[in-house]
């Protein structure tokens, strides 16, 4: 078997990806991790990125309705290693349980940034001249 010489993650790693991000939402869901500012916010995980050996699993999380998301993810970090061991049940097949990591998923700003550049009056104005051509 060749190696992949490209950067995509493989099959593996998204399946297992999505079995983490899963077991992490229910462990959440659940309100098992003893954190008030855990405990009161809601936490979407959009995204849970493996490493290539599977050992590490950076999960992308969107606080909802706060603010201060440096917060809600410092808290999470400091509980990784809890969360890590409540995910064993649903991830026992797995041979190692991945140390969990958890960054400020920002793909929503980014989304929104473009969202407001194309609705700009200077793209609206550039986007009716092409179609002007057309004609």
């Amino acid at each position: 078997m060749t190696k992949a010489t490209s950067s995509a993650p493989s099959q593996r790693m998204l399946r297992v990806g999505e079995q983490v991000r899963a077991a992490i939402t229910q462990v959440l869901q659940r309100g098992e991790v003893r954190d008030d500012l855990i405990e009161k916010t809601v936490i979407a995980i959009s995204e849970v990125r493996m490493s290539p050996d599977l050992k590490i699993a950076t999960a992308y999380v969107s606080p909802l309705g706060v603010a201060d998301h440096d917060g809600v993810i410092a808290a999470l970090n400091r509980n990784a290693k809890f969360i890590r061991g409540r995910l064993g049940n649903q991830l026992r097949q797995m041979k190692y349980m991945p140390e969990v990591r958890f960054r400020d998923d920002t793909s929503f700003d980014n989304y929104s940034k473009i969202d407001a550049l194309l609705r700009s009056p200077e793209v609206s104005r550039d986007l009716d001249a092409g179609n002007d051509d057309d004609e």
